[in-house]
């Protein structure tokens, strides 16, 4: 995976706080976007109290795109983190092709042209008694689409006439043995809680998480994808959180992980040479 201070998440290390997440594309030229983040908090005093400056805690993740579009030179830079940082808001997020999901691809297991447009997805669950969990996630897989509730591939490698899907389970029991460019995919995301978690609990959350991975994206993990997955805790839900409540945040966040992923194809829009789940819809 390419990330950046992903090593201070580590529950052994003392940093107890991020003050942003960063998703970005452009391979590891985008994780330069990170630090328009660190100078946009910076600016406004938020930060690790080091005794002698603030120092912003942001950790990052990025996927590779630079084969889509034509241009492998446009990559987000420390000024768009910048922007991003300040346009920030508590509004309902865009999803589809958009931020870091802008490139995005999925379905890489056949030819180059047969895969087919990824995305930006969200989705949230909340209980009763008032606990939340939501999910962002950029899919860019080597892998299908699937949605776990049906078992239908819903986008990814496509027939060779381009109208249909070919269904990786099938191609890989068939012993189908492409070799997709290694780092060149990864599905990357933020799965956020209002509960108060220390950070080994946020940990065994993240690792539940990526069982959303598993459950939309088939082949998932593989050795041609760096999928991360960052947990936030808010801790505005107060009250102290059990391991009955860390059973059921890692629960609910595979869930959302997984529609967020579903979300992401379906809200995608097609571009020349990969087109979208609306697009094969309409032929």
């Amino acid at each position: 995976p390419g990330t950046r201070e992903s090593a201070l998440l580590d529950p052994a290390n003392t940093v107890q706080e991020a003050h942003a997440v960063l998703l970005a594309g452009g391979s590891a030229f985008g994780l330069e976007a990170a630090g328009g983040v660190v100078r946009y908090l910076e600016e406004r005093g938020v930060g690790y109290d080091t005794g002698i400056a603030k120092v912003p805690i942001v950790p990052a993740a990025i996927l590779f795109d630079l084969r889509v579009g034509g241009k492998p030179e446009v990559r987000p830079g420390a000024d768009c983190g910048y922007r991003a940082a300040k346009r920030a808001s508590s509004a309902p997020v865009q999803e589809g092709s958009v931020g870091a999901g802008a490139g995005a691809t999925v379905g890489k297991l056949g030819a180059p042209d047969r895969a087919m447009r990824g995305g930006l997805g969200s989705a949230f669950a909340g209980q009763r008694d008032g606990l939340e969990v939501a999910a962002l996630v950029a899919v860019n897989a080597v892998g299908d689409v699937v949605d776990p509730a049906t078992g239908d591939v819903v986008a990814g490698t496509r027939t060779d006439d381009g109208r249909g899907l070919a269904d990786a389970r099938r191609l890989l029991r068939q012993g189908f043995a492409g070799r997709p460019i290694a780092g060149g995919n990864t599905t990357i995301g933020v799965v956020a809680t209002n509960a108060r978690l220390s950070k080994a609990q946020a940990t065994k959350v993240a690792r539940m998480a990526h069982d959303g991975i598993a459950r939309a994206v088939y082949p998932a993990h593989t050795p041609y994808d760096g999928d991360t997955l960052f947990v936030l805790a808010t801790g505005s839900l107060e009250r102290p959180v059990t391991d009955a409540d860390v059973l059921r945040l890692g629960a609910l966040a595979a869930d959302v992980v997984a529609e967020s992923i579903l979300r992401a194809v379906r809200l995608a829009q097609g571009i020349p040479g990969y087109p979208s789940v609306r697009d094969l819809e309409s032929e």
